[in-house]
Order: C-alpha cells, then sequence, then structure tokens
C-alpha cells in the first residue's frame, strides 16, 4: 500500500525548489518512508515538470563513490533525471536559483542508442555510447543544510541541480575509464582528485547498475540522452564568484563559474 503523504512531500519539494527555501528532511517528518515510496514521490514530480513543459535530457547517477557514500552515510547510489534547463551550456551556472550548490566532477555518457530491458551489461553501455565527456554535475538540495539520508536525497530528484558538459568528447573505445584521474580546481587551488575506478570500479558499470534500477521503476533510457555516471571524488561547495576546472588529463577538461 502506497504510503499517504507521496504526494504531500512531493508538493513540498516542488515548492521549496520553486521558491529556493528548503524543507525539513522527509525522514523526520515520516520514519516509515521507504525507497520505493521515495521513488514515487520523484516520480510525481518528474511527472508534473514534463506537463508543465520542461523536457528530460537525461538520468544521473549518485552516490557511486566511497567518499560520496560516506560523506551523505548512505551505503547504495541513487538516481535522478536531467533535464534541458539544467544544462548549462557555457559552463555558467546561476547560483541565485539553486539554494545550496556543490559541485563534482564525473564522466558522461552521450547515447546514440537507447538502454532497457533490465539486464544491461557494461558492454551493452558502450555499444549504446555515442561518446563520453568529461563534465561536472552542479548538484543542490531542497532540504535544509543537506542533512539527508538516502530516502531524502531520492525523493529530492537526487539533489539534481545543473550539468555542464566538456567540448572534448571521445569515443568510448578510446578511453580506459576506470583509469582516467581528475584533478579538481577551485579557484585555482587543487581541493580534491579522483579516478574513474572510484565509480563502482568502472563508469560504465555505474550506468549499466542505473539502466536495470530504472527499468524495475518502468524508466528507461533514450537515444540522445546525457547520462552522468556519479562524482569521481567528494563533492566541493560552491559560492557565487567561485570557479571551477576539473582536469582529467589527456580526456579533457571542464570549466565552470558560479555567477
Amino acid at each position: 500500500m502506497a504510503n499517504e503523504n507521496i504526494q504531500k512531500f512531493a508538493d513540498m519539494l516542488y515548492e521549496a525548489e520553486r521558491t529556493r527555501v528548503a524543507i525539513e528532511p522527509l525522514t523526520d517528518m515520516d520514519g516509515s518512508l521507504t525507497i520505493d515510496d521515495a521513488y514515487a514521490i520523484q516520480l510525481a514530480n518528474i511527472d508534473r515538470v514534463v506537463k508543465e513543459g520542461q523536457v528530460i535530457s537525461g538520468k544521473k547517477i549518485g552516490l557511486t563513490s566511497e567518499g560520496i557514500q560516506k560523506q551523505l552515510g548512505v551505503n547504495e547510489p541513487d538516481y535522478g533525471h536531467l533535464f534541458e534547463s539544467m544544462y548549462c551550456k557555457d559552463g555558467s551556472c546561476n547560483i541565485d536559483e539553486l539554494i545550496s550548490a556543490r559541485i563534482e566532477g564525473e564522466i558522461a555518457f552521450i547515447l546514440k542508442e537507447g538502454l532497457s530491458g533490465g539486464n544491461v551489461t557494461a558492454d551493452d553501455v558502450r555499444k549504446a555510447t555515442e561518446y563520453v565527456v568529461p563534465a561536472f554535475e552542479i548538484v543542490d538540495s531542497r532540504v535544509a543544510d543537506w542533512r539527508i539520508k538516502l530516502i531524502d536525497t531520492v525523493s529530492d530528484n537526487a539533489s539534481s541541480g545543473r550539468y555542464v558538459l566538456s567540448d572534448s568528447r571521445w569515443k568510448i573505445d578510446e578511453v580506459d575509464l576506470p583509469s582516467v584521474e581528475m584533478k579538481l580546481y577551485k579557484n585555482g587551488e587543487l581541493v580534491n582528485e579522483g579516478k574513474g575506478s572510484a565509480v563502482l570500479g568502472d563508469p560504465a558499470e555505474a550506468v549499466a547498475w542505473l539502466a536495470n534500477k530504472l527499468w524495475g521503476y518502468g524508466v528507461e533510457f533514450f537515444k540522445g540522452e546525457v547520462i552522468l555516471s556519479g562524482a569521481l571524488s567528494a563533492t566541493v561547495t560552491a559560492e557565487k564568484g567561485d570557479v571551477f576546472m576539473a582536469d582529467f588529463g589527456d580526456f579533457g577538461k571542464v570549466e565552470a563559474c558560479f555567477v
């Protein structure tokens, strides 16, 4: 039986994003929420904004690295939806549109084929990928002070905010993704670093996991979608005026600024 608070909590998160006023953790308000309830809350809002005219541009996997999981006290990944309105094409992000921004370096997959069926493998992901690029995900939380548990962030569209893609495009067979190394700089200072292997051992494995997880909720990957495969290192707080650069070595760079 569905939780009676699903629509109420979806409404609260929707209003929090609209007004930029964060709410208390859902898990504090209802300790009985399950992960399936959380995805139902997320999908209620996805359906709402699609009806309002928003266009889904892809999906994101979150909480893949050990660092991120430790940071948020969870032990499994999650997923969220991306929209065209989240794409910061020139790398410039209006921080006034967000509540509490953080940034993380990732590897993005752009698909040339859809993926569905529940039995997707990493090889299937590689075959379905048009190209891979360095990327930033800018996460944001509609839950006050990032006091989130897994159920809170799943309900909140996996804390999705914005994303930035590099102009550096690679065919997937041209890159050994697990061995890609990233250095993340904030205002010219190295703040952390990570490797592709931090993302469930291989970012392609993470994308396969996501495709299979989504299938259980009736959601699939479509041709042309952007799939953010997960952070290579812990998130970094972003404020107005900050400039970030993630250097992935031969794989390329991606830059973002907050205005």
